[in-house]
């Protein structure tokens, strides 16, 4: 049977299923009732004769030369290069690349270890599989503990990291460093005088021991909750409800303090704590709001009778001046007159005398 093998392709010769040798560009002639087969394939990329294992191809010199050999022992993964440029990952025990025209190489990347060497880059890291590594972003603010096979081993400061997951179990746990808050609903209190009250308030906190905190604190903010809870109820309750309405600011600042002795137990640092609200009963609510009514309307005759006082002593002064200066009492009845005709339509005047007599007169009897 004859064969044409052309430049770029290569011939596998076979007898009875046995590898002979390889045949290259040229016309070859081979009965096949003898047994011979000649398996052809273009010298690009990957050898694509998977019929025989690679050591028995590479027994062939010529084709040993022409062809790349790459081994991927276990815990490794390899990097192809065509021409210096990354083309793919290699997970496979054994690769055959034809190396003639287009030069192939390759690098071997060891994932015993978990952390990622920095030469690592990320044209690399975009053609690995995702299941090979994983990707831990700590972003400002926050800080990572890291874990291998469920053991702590460090912190990771802001940053990303890459990790190989081949040999270990690599989990990141992250933690916010920065100041949070929590509210307190609703504490229904009872006072001093027995007067059930409600209180909001609002706490802001820091994580400031991370390690500690996971080894020794689980469900870290019910328990920041519950310690406030406690907190308030045994201070507020031995005060009167007046006492509290009074002293709402110093009770904060008090409640702060006590909580700051005890921060360290959490693993944190109280920031501020405050009382939003007080919620008093429906009945005592009406209670203040009457007397502060009335305390309102106290106030308002206060004022209302020393406005009278003042205006009873201008009238006083007014009348002493007049009965002193009779210029000054003639210009008051001027002033009266004045106003009495902006409320007088027509006013008819009778008789020869005077017209401020005549008004005299007139104003003589409205009086």
């Amino acid at each position: 049977m004859k064969y044409i093998i052309n430049q770029n392709q290569c011939g596998f010769l076979m007898k009875d299923g046995i590898f002979i040798k390889t045949l290259y560009c040229g016309k070859y002639w081979y009965p096949g009732m003898l047994g011979y087969q000649v398996v052809i394939e273009k010298m690009e990329g990957s050898v694509g004769f998977g019929t025989l294992p690679a050591e028995v191809l590479l027994q062939d010199q010529t084709f040993a030369d022409k062809v790349l050999h790459i081994k991927i022992p276990e815990g490794y993964i390899g990097i192809l290069r065509l021409n210096g440029v990354v083309q793919q990952v290699l997970t496979e025990p054994v690769y055959l690349y034809w190396n003639n025209w287009n030069r192939y190489d390759y690098e071997l990347l060891d994932m015993r270890e978990p952390k990622m060497k920095a030469e690592i880059t990320k044209s690399y890291l975009a053609h690995i599989p995702l299941k090979y590594f994983k990707k831990i972003e700590i972003k400002t603010g926050e800080t990572g503990v890291l874990y291998f096979d469920n053991q702590m081993v460090g912190e990771l400061a802001a940053g990303t990291y890459f990790y190989w997951t081949y040999a270990k179990d690599v989990v990141c746990q992250v933690i916010d460093l920065r100041a949070r808050s929590i509210e307190i609903n609703g504490q229904e209190i009872l006072t001093a005088d027995r007067i059930g009250i409600r209180v909001n308030l609002l706490c802001t906190y820091r994580v400031t021991q991370v390690k500690r905190m996971l080894e020794t604190i689980k469900n870290q903010e019910a328990q920041i909750y519950a310690c406030v809870q406690l907190v308030v109820r045994e201070y507020i309750g031995k005060y009167r409800l007046d006492e509290i309405l009074e002293q709402k600011e110093e009770i904060s600042g008090f409640i702060c303090t006590q909580l700051k002795e005890v921060q360290d137990d959490y693993c944190i640092e109280f920031l501020t704590v405050g009382i939003k609200d007080i919620i008093l009963p429906g009945e005592i609510r009406e209670i203040m709001n009457t007397v502060l009514i009335a305390e309102r309307k106290a106030q308002a005759n206060v004022i209302t009778r020393r406005e009278e006082v003042a205006s009873t002593r201008s009238l006083l002064n007014t009348a002493k001046l007049m009965d002193e200066n009779k210029t000054l009492y003639k210009l008051k009845e001027l002033e009266c007159l004045e106003r009495i005709c902006m409320q007088v339509g027509n006013i008819n005047v009778a008789g020869s005398g005077a017209l401020l007599e005549q008004l005299r007169e007139l104003m003589g009897g409205f009086a």
